[in-house]
């Protein structure tokens, strides 16, 4: 008896041959299934990454403006200061003239004393007349060393002259007339600001600063 197998190992192939497209097919849909996933997974985190850095940007804006901020609040801080020392600095500079007075009033022997006070700036010229040169030492020595408002006072000029003669028929009294250079000294923070505390006394009875 003679079979024909054609037939059968056809089938047998085209079974096969389906089998093989149907894994094919799977294995593409597998594949286009996993890209889709991993896509949808990557803008998934880039859209996150894009949310943060979104975040990110508007913080870091914030903080510019809170930096900003701050620094103009540091200057009108400084601003504020300033001024606030401006204004101690003048309150202390105000009460130094009447504190230098005091000072050549208490440190002015008898037999001495002022014609002129000027001020230039922090400079003091001072023109004065004494009976002798010992006083004028005396005043000197006494302003260099004492007096808590001045300091370096010089001796720039020193002469003799005649007071003016009282009555007419008299001649008048030879008195010496000098001129003085000095500086005075800025009001510290600290320093207090009295007028008439105890100070040394002249040996002679005190003079007065005209």
């Amino acid at each position: 008896m003679r079979i024909n197998l054609l037939p059968h190992r056809e089938m047998r192939r085209e079974h096969r041959r389906k089998e093989f497209l149907r894994s094919v097919v799977f294995t593409v849909l597998a594949g286009a299934a996993l890209v889709v996933l991993v896509a949808v997974g990557i803008e998934a985190r880039i859209s996150a990454q894009r949310d943060r850095n979104a975040f990110i940007e508007r913080e870091n804006r914030e903080l510019d403006g809170q930096i900003r901020e701050i620094a103009q609040l540091r200057q009108e801080i400084e601003s504020l200061r300033a001024r606030q020392l401006a204004v101690e600095n003048l309150q202390r500079e105000r009460a130094l003239p009447v504190l230098l007075l005091d000072d050549l009033v208490r440190y002015t022997p008898e037999g001495v004393y002022f014609r002129q006070l000027r001020q230039t700036e922090r400079r003091i010229f001072l023109v004065g007349v004494a009976e002798s040169n010992e006083r004028i030492s005396y005043v000197l020595g006494a302003l260099a060393r004492q007096a808590p408002h001045l300091e370096r006072p010089e001796l720039v000029e020193i002469k003799s002259v005649s007071l003016a003669r009282q009555p007419k028929d008299k001649p008048g009294r030879r008195v010496f007339e000098f001129s003085v250079h000095s500086t005075l000294k800025s009001a510290g923070p600290e320093e207090p600001q009295t007028v008439g505390a105890p100070g040394p006394r002249a040996p002679a009875a005190q003079g007065a600063a005209r």
